[in-house]
């Protein structure tokens, strides 16, 4: 982690002394000779630590703090007074110093009130990604009974040693965030931070905004510097959620971004350099998005070094009955509902939907269940009328029903869904009366 100081002192001496001190420490150290100079230079560049001595021509000291505090307020400075005024310091705190050094100081002082800076820079990103981790740990269970599920695990222990962008693919709701989480947090970047943004819910400048940061006066409305989440990601992981929704202006951008690990900020003048791992997600068919135009193909080759596709739920059967069990099991606690599992009719049920959404279909039918059943077991009616109405046979040996059995079912079901007008049913159904009042009477 490099932080940017800028030193601003008049006396070249002095000032080529900190800057020096400073680069052989590990910071990139520039210089200003005046305040006016020193503000103009935070304005266009962004720097982390600024030393401010207070006498200087052009701008003093504490205006410059007041300024940059205003356009930049992330940025610490540290106020160098030559005049032992302890009321400048207490009025340096007031404005929001992060420190203050009175002159005469040795550098070695200097360097350790940089040096904390740093410190609690670091602090700070670790306790950020500490927190995502802990949350990671609570909410991150990957079910994988199914042989497509193992599959797409496989994958992503191969890489976890990698540093590859990935691209995962597949329909909404099958778990394409999670499993960002889990590569980031099982690749040696899982100390840094994991960041995410869906594309398709930002205005293209809003997008912009959010992404790459923004200077002060650079749109209506950007009233200071802020810093996109591609910088505040430096050293960990961005997710890119619904790539393909991003308009092809940013998709430019990104590219730029991804290929030469710098970019500008919305009305910057600067490249910033970030070192940032991409996973991108997209339920979109990105071949059709390509082929319309509506996605870069060198964006595509630069985003799918290693792709995962995730099954849709409805080709891993295998995993719904443990998936079930793991959201009755979440879900349980916030509800205080004395529920102890699922009868098999329920679970039968279960195992037959189609789930067009997916996973997150599934925890919200397990949530509503839970809510409504006022037994000691989910049954077949705490759950949705729908499961029942789109059911899909699985056929299974054990289950293979004689035809007669199934068109008799099928003639009962369409005399219900006509509220019993046997007459209407034998029309549309194609047979005489006589025959379907024989296959409704026959057991």
């Amino acid at each position: 982690m490099q932080l940017k100081v800028l030193v601003a002192e008049d006396e070249d001496i002095t000032r080529k002394h900190i800057m020096n001190t400073l680069r052989a420490e590990g910071y990139e150290a520039q210089g200003a000779s005046n305040g006016l100079d020193a503000f103009k230079m935070v304005q266009s560049d962004g720097f982390d630590i600024l030393i401010a001595d207070v006498k200087m021509p052009r701008m003093d000291g504490m205006e410059l703090l007041s300024r940059v505090k205003e356009i930049s307020p992330d940025t610490a400075v540290i106020v160098v007074t030559g005049y032992g005024s302890i009321s400048s310091a207490v009025d340096a705190m007031k404005k929001g110093a992060f420190d203050y050094l009175p002159k005469p100081f040795e550098l070695d002082e200097m360097v350790l009130k940089v040096n904390k800076v740093r410190d609690q820079r670091m602090l700070k990103r670790e306790n950020i990604a500490l927190r995502a981790f802990l949350n990671i740990e609570k909410e991150l269970s990957v079910i994988a009974e199914s042989e497509g599920m193992k599959r797409v695990l496989e994958v992503i222990r191969s890489i976890q040693d990698s540093d590859c962008s990935v691209l995962l693919s597949g329909e909404t709701g099958v778990g394409k965030s999670l499993l960002a989480k889990v590569i980031h947090f099982s690749s040696p970047r899982r100390e840094g931070p994991f960041l995410s943004i869906n594309c398709a819910t930002f205005t293209e400048e809003l997008l912009a905004s959010e992404l790459f940061g923004h200077e002060k006066g650079a749109f209506t409305g950007a009233t200071a510097q802020k810093k996109g989440l591609m910088e505040i990601a430096d050293g960990g992981t961005l997710y890119l959620d619904e790539v393909a929704e991003m308009p092809p202006n940013l998709q430019a951008k990104l590219l730029k971004a991804i290929e030469e690990k710098e970019f500008f900020r919305v009305g910057g003048t600067k490249p910033i350099k970030v070192d940032v791992r991409f996973i991108a997600a997209t339920n979109q068919n990105i071949a059709l998005a390509i082929a319309r135009g509506s996605f870069r193909r060198d964006l595509y080759y630069r985003l799918n070094v290693m792709e995962v596709y995730i099954p849709p739920l409805r080709e891993r059967r295998t995993d719904i009955t443990p998936l079930s069990r793991y959201f009755l099991a979440k879900h349980l606690p916030r509800y205080r509902k004395n529920v102890k599992g699922f009868t098999n009719e329920a679970l039968q049920i279960l195992r037959n939907y189609s789930y067009p959404g997916n996973v997150r279909e599934l925890e919200n039918i397990i949530e509503r269940a839970i809510i409504l059943e006022k037994g000691a077991y989910i049954t077949p009616e705490s759950l949705p009328q729908m499961l029942k109405m789109f059911q899909i046979e699985t056929l299974e040996p054990e289950n293979v029903k004689p035809l007669d059995e199934v068109s008799r079912e099928y003639v009962r079901t369409v005399v219900e869904m006509l509220g019993g007008n046997k007459a209407e049913a034998a029309r549309l159904l194609g047979i005489s009366r006589t025959s379907l009042w024989r296959m409704l009477k026959e057991q």
